[in-house]
């Protein structure tokens, strides 16, 4: 089975607290990146774009997570909080897919999302390839429009994912995937 094959056949999500460092190099990451730009673009719109989170960064972002939290749990206890501080610490590095998807008068919204899909599905594969796991991810902050402001997302932007990257110890367990004959039909 050719390499490209055999890597997306047993490529899978790694839970982010699972993934360690070191990080990918910044020569890796800038390949992470272009593989990720290079997705199926109607019209030639980049619908899409990247914020990178690493090093100190990603309690950065976690200081905009914890403002939205206590917003509206003023009574979380300090663990809840610290919690909601590490959540893009998990991993060593993140790199959020944003999506610009916006009217057009050619190019449907709809497929502007799904290529901001792509381009996190690409990334994902990219940092498989170059031997990281990861896992592509949104929890209840990458829909909070204050922590987005606070990240630098225009009012129109929205969260693809976070894309938790880094390496791992163990092969994980996998998953039981869907059966060919549940989801497929010939017309």
């Amino acid at each position: 089975m050719p390499d490209t094959l055999s890597l997306l056949k047993t490529r899978r999500s790694v839970k982010p607290n699972e993934l360690a460092g070191p990080p990918p190099t910044a020569a890796e990451i800038e390949t992470i990146l272009s593989v990720a730009a290079r997705v199926p673009d109607h019209g030639k719109l980049a619908p899409w774009r990247f914020v990178v989170f690493e090093g100190d960064a990603r309690l950065r972002a976690g200081d905009a997570i914890v403002a939205a939290f206590r917003a509206k749990y003023p009574d979380a206890a300090p663990e809840q909080i610290e919690q909601e501080r590490t959540r893009l610490a998990r991993a060593p590095l993140v790199i959020a897919v944003i999506s610009r998807a916006a009217p057009h008068v050619k190019i449907p919204e709809w497929e502007q999302v799904l290529s901001a899909g792509a381009a996190a599905m690409n990334l994902v594969v990219a940092a498989c390839a170059l031997g990281y796991a990861s896992a592509w991810i949104t929890e209840w902050y990458a829909y909070d429009r204050d922590v987005l402001a606070a990240l630098g997302l225009a009012a129109h932007e929205n969260i693809a994912g976070f894309v938790h990257i880094g390496r791992i110890s163990h092969t994980p367990e996998d998953r039981t995937r869907p059966n060919l004959a549940d989801i497929v039909t010939h017309f």
